[in-house]
């Protein structure tokens, strides 16, 4: 016990990596002990911690990676023994990337002197995020020469030195372009088929972007069975760990919904902001929502979500949730209060969401009394539901190529050819798992779709997911109890498939023989006539179309 309190009085010049003399001590010690010694020296060559692990690993203070700036190392050293002459492992190497050591070096221990034999040694790299997307993946690290403690020739100071200058060279040319967005990795972790995990974090990815985040990197993991704490593994986390310090990531966001436990979780592990996609479709939602109406709404939404999610105390895991992407928007100062005030605010929301259905009831008995008939653009987001609103009544209704850019409800005047005046509505676009607590939030803007006369359900044709996003649609339909309304599925931007593919998306959609199915290019009025002639057909089968019941 006194030889191994003797060792925090040991001192090494501050250009080696270790002495001779302190090699030695550590071996014998492990080597009569049966357990790995290692001591932290700083850039002075003094030891500033010791430790004492088992047979097989040593384990680091915990310093708080937080703690630790982004633009330089710690200004510590690891040096530890191995007993079963094992180079540098995967732990070293992850220890080495999440404490910002400044290097990370192994010495075996000869298994029949307790002598020390190879020092292994390595550091990491410093990089840039266009470094990585123009040199793949590459390891992180750089290994140095393996040799004796009385020959090991590097200049650790000279080193370490260079490594930093390098680093304020990159933190330089990064502030040149550097941007106030959040930088985001995306995770998706499955026990499916690896095919359509790929596609949903594509979707993810759009997401991200359309929440005006930098997506640094996405991360894909297939399991037999979901970490129920950490969702991820134990080596796919160390493995995100690192990337996000490499590429100096903000937020993570996973592509699935996690519970509050998994998100204290993975935040403590991380010390990054971590949100789901549940809570990124909220953040999108209230970046978007402009009117009175639609800001309630998406409250309403946050509030929910986040209620069982609060904790109390700065500290927590989910106090690092305000502002930035995942906590903007009205609900995001009501974060850090306690729950009974949360609950008071959300039932004072919900009576305001219901005098809005009552205010749209009064709206829709004028269409009534008017026998207007009513017809809902429904479809997945970013479809072009706006845009083909705007070419058939020659509006100007707000049409962006981004998810979600309509969430406030539009109505526009049509006259067919069958001199019958049409009411339009322009509604938001759907999601695969939409959030529960948005779909109940705006129940209010929903309702608008239930008195439809004919859903005109646009799909967006060039999307290889096509499919699936009809499937996604109807399956809300059919939760939103509105698949009993006539349906026109159409096929918007059709220009961009050629006739081949376009004719075996319309085979395979015409098996279903309860919906007309129309190719169109919403941008092209010309593509339009097809459309408009169906969409007369439809309501002019049957006159009793042309009410509107009121529940």
């Amino acid at each position: 016990m006194r030889r191994i309190e003797r060792l925090s009085s040991r001192r090494v010049a501050p250009e080696q990596i270790v002495s001779q003399e302190l090699a030695r001590q550590l071996s014998e010690i492990s080597f009569e002990t049966g357990r790995q010694i290692g001591v932290l020296i700083n850039r002075k060559g003094q030891v500033e911690y010791v430790m004492v692990g088992n047979a097989k690993q040593i384990e680091m203070p915990d310093f708080g990676r937080a703690r630790v700036s982004q633009e330089r190392f710690r200004g510590l050293r690891c040096v530890h023994t191995h007993l079963n002459r094992e180079k540098l492992t995967q732990d070293d190497l992850t220890d080495l990337a999440l404490l910002r050591l400044d290097l990370m070096a192994i010495i075996q221990v000869d298994d029949k002197t307790g002598l020390p034999d190879l020092v292994y040694s390595a550091h990491l790299l410093p990089t840039t995020a266009e470094k990585l997307e123009t040199d793949g993946e590459g390891l992180p690290y750089q290994f140095l020469e393996p040799n004796v403690p009385s020959q090991l020739d590097t200049d650790f100071i000279s080193l370490i030195n260079s490594l930093e200058a390098e680093m304020a060279r990159n933190r330089m040319t990064a502030r040149s372009r550097q941007t106030d967005r959040d930088r985001v990795i995306l995770v998706n972790v499955t026990t499916g088929y690896l095919s359509e995990a790929e596609e949903s974090i594509a979707e993810l990815e759009e997401l991200a972007m359309s929440a005006d985040t930098v997506v640094l990197d996405k991360i894909i993991q297939r399991r037999p069975k979901i970490d129920p704490k950490t969702v991820l593994g134990k080596g796919k986390l160390d493995e995100l760990l690192v990337r996000s310090m490499r590429l100096g990531a903000d937020l993570i966001v996973f592509d699935t919904e996690l519970s509050p436990a998994q998100v204290r979780s993975l935040s403590e592990a991380t010390e990054l902001k971590v949100i789901d996609r549940p809570q990124l479709i909220l953040d999108i939602f209230a970046q978007r929502a402009q009117s009175r109406e639609g800001k309630m709404q998406v409250e309403l939404a946050q509030l929910k979500y986040l209620l069982p999610r609060l904790v109390q105390g700065q500290n927590s895991a989910f106090s690092r949730l305000a502002g930035g992407i995942g906590g903007r928007g009205p609900g995001e100062t009501k974060l850090e209060t306690d729950r009974r005030r949360v609950r008071d605010k959300i039932n004072q929301l919900e009576k305001q969401v219901d005098n809005l259905s009552r205010q749209r009831q009064e709206r829709r008995k004028n269409r009534v009394q008017k026998q207007l008939p009513i017809i809902s653009l429904v479809g997945y987001t970013n479809a072009g539901k706006s845009t083909l609103l705007n070419t058939l009544t020659s509006s100007e209704v707000y049409a962006e190529k981004q998810m979600f850019a309509t969430l406030d409800p539009t109505s526009r005047r049509l006259r067919l050819p069958i001199e019958q005046e049409v009411i339009i509505n322009d509604t938001v676009g759907f999601i695969r798992d939409l959030p529960e607590t948005l779909v109940a939030a705006f129940r209010a803007t929903l309702e608008e779709i239930s008195d439809s006369d004919l859903l005109v359900h646009v799909v967006d044709a060039s999307n290889p997911r096509a499919i699936q996003q009809i499937e996604s649609v109807d399956k809300i339909l059919l939760g939103l109890k509105l698949k009993e309304i006539p349906q026109i599925i159409v096929l918007n931007k059709s220009d961009l498939l050629d006739e081949v593919s376009l004719n075996a998306l319309t085979r395979q959609l015409t098996l279903d023989k309860d919906r007309e199915t129309v190719s169109i290019s919403a941008i092209q009025p010309k593509t339009l006539n097809l459309l408009i002639e169906k969409i007369g057909e439809i309501l002019s089968k049957d006159l009793n179309n042309f009410a509107v019941n009121v529940a």
